[in-house]
């Protein structure tokens, strides 16, 4: 930990060179949560040229049969050298298009992809939520919203005691008793985002979460992420609903093709990114 933030300060440093030379009235800015350096990654999947090389069971057969190899492998250079600085109180929205590399950032940021080169150095443990976040289907809501909670690392105590507000805030109600099986994709997604906002984060790492929710939940959401900004560290949002990105956000960055096209205020690069 200590050399992390040894490696921390040192880049932050270098970062804010800029920032020596401004009025002393200005506000220092905050303390360095995630520094990506020079990220690349770097996927291997089967390319299937054609409908006989896909990789189903019959094909798999046929193959055998013919005493064909498997299909060939590939890289998808998902990410290409990404490197920026997330400070303390910042809510980074990751817009760009289809395949452009915003959750494959994500993930890797949360530590569940290695990268190929180059690294990603957090402080605390970043906590991703996404649309496909694994709760249990077979279990009710209530028992996910328990575990959920003690995957957190929160006490039985502050269960018991958060448990009506996350109820509350996912707007359930008495589905709250049945499986998950029953839900609706929205309400999964919104008792996602219940339990992983009851605990403050160091990092928070949102993906499309906040897109299946009505107006009512879309508002009390960006509300929450206001709050959790001021109580945590640093929250990273992903949505193709720019205008979430837009009142949630105080800093955007624009991926393209794997890499960062732009960086900057949510006006600035939103107006550029929709031109």
């Amino acid at each position: 930990m200590a050399e992390l933030t040894k490696e921390l300060s040192q880049m932050a440093n270098e970062q804010a060179i800029q920032a020596d030379a401004a009025p002393q009235d200005a506000a220092e800015p905050g303390a360095p949560t995630v520094i990506v350096d020079d990220l690349h990654i770097v996927y291997r999947v089967f390319g299937a040229a054609s409908e006989a090389e896909k990789g189903n069971a019959a094909n798999a057969l046929m193959r055998i049969i013919r005493r064909q190899g498997r299909p060939q492998m590939k890289e998808v250079h998902a990410v290409k050298g990404v490197s920026f600085i997330a400070r303390h109180g910042d809510a980074i929205g990751i817009i760009g298009r289809n395949g452009s590399g915003k959750s494959t950032l994500l993930r890797a940021i949360a530590g569940l992809l290695p990268p190929h080169k180059g690294s990603v150095y957090t402080d605390g443990q970043p906590s991703l939520l996404g649309v496909n976040a694994a709760l249990m289907k077979e279990l009710t809501g209530e028992r996910n919203i328990v575990l959920g909670c003690y995957a957190m690392g929160m006490t039985p105590a502050q269960v018991r005691e958060r448990y009506d507000e996350i109820v509350e805030f996912s707007g359930i109600g008495e589905f709250v008793q049945f499986p998950m099986s029953t839900y609706s994709s929205g309400m999964g997604a919104r008792l996602r985002f219940a339990i992983a906002s009851a605990k403050a984060h160091n990092v928070l790492l949102i993906d499309e979460a906040l897109a299946t929710g009505d107006r009512d939940f879309k508002r009390k959401s960006q509300e929450r992420i206001h709050q959790m900004r001021k109580e945590a560290g640093t929250v990273f949002l992903v949505a193709h609903n720019l205008d979430v990105i837009e009142e949630t956000c105080n800093r955007v960055i624009w991926l393209h093709k794997g890499q960062i096209k732009m960086d900057g205020d949510p006006t600035t690069v939103l107006a550029a990114y929709n031109a």
